[in-house]
């Protein structure tokens, strides 16, 4: 497994370990009559769905389709790391600019949160496109036009 790969898994588990946190807190603000943002429950799950299991999908991804072609101009090692700081910026800044707002409604925060969520959007499509190449057979299709069945 080499060095992009363990970045985005364990970025993933990292995402997942506080998305689970955000959300105990979220039951037991409920249950003990915590203070909690209203938009507590929305970052959670974000959280949860985009920085736990988005990253983690395209972790598994990377790793398991094989190398792209050296002609593949879609496929550069820069860009993935470099889309995978972008996600992890703004994934991390949407989760928190998203709870503050909710603690002080100010508009700027909102709109700080909204630049976040572009900024993911941009880097999780430059994810899929930068890997796009690799989802490709590799033997299968001799073996399926030979009549075998998967």
């Amino acid at each position: 497994m080499f060095s992009n790969v363990r970045l985005f898994i364990k970025t993933a588990f990292i995402f997942f370990v506080v998305g689970l946190l955000s959300g105990l807190y979220l039951y037991a603000a409920k249950l003990f009559l915590w203070p909690s943002p209203y938009t507590l429950a929305s970052a959670h799950a974000h959280l949860l769905l985009m920085g736990g299991v988005y990253m983690m999908i395209l972790g598994v991804a990377v790793w398991f389709f094989p190398r792209a072609k050296k002609e593949d101009p879609k496929y550069k090692p820069t860009w993935i790391y470099s889309y995978y700081w972008l996600f992890t910026l703004s994934t991390s800044g949407r989760f928190v600019f998203e709870v503050v707002f909710g603690l002080g409604a100010n508009p700027a925060w909102s709109i700080a949160g909204f630049i976040c969520t572009t900024l993911q959007t941009v880097a999780a499509i430059g994810l899929v496109y930068s890997i796009w190449g690799r989802i490709r057979p590799v033997g299968s299709q001799i073996r399926e036009a030979k009549g075998e069945r998967f």
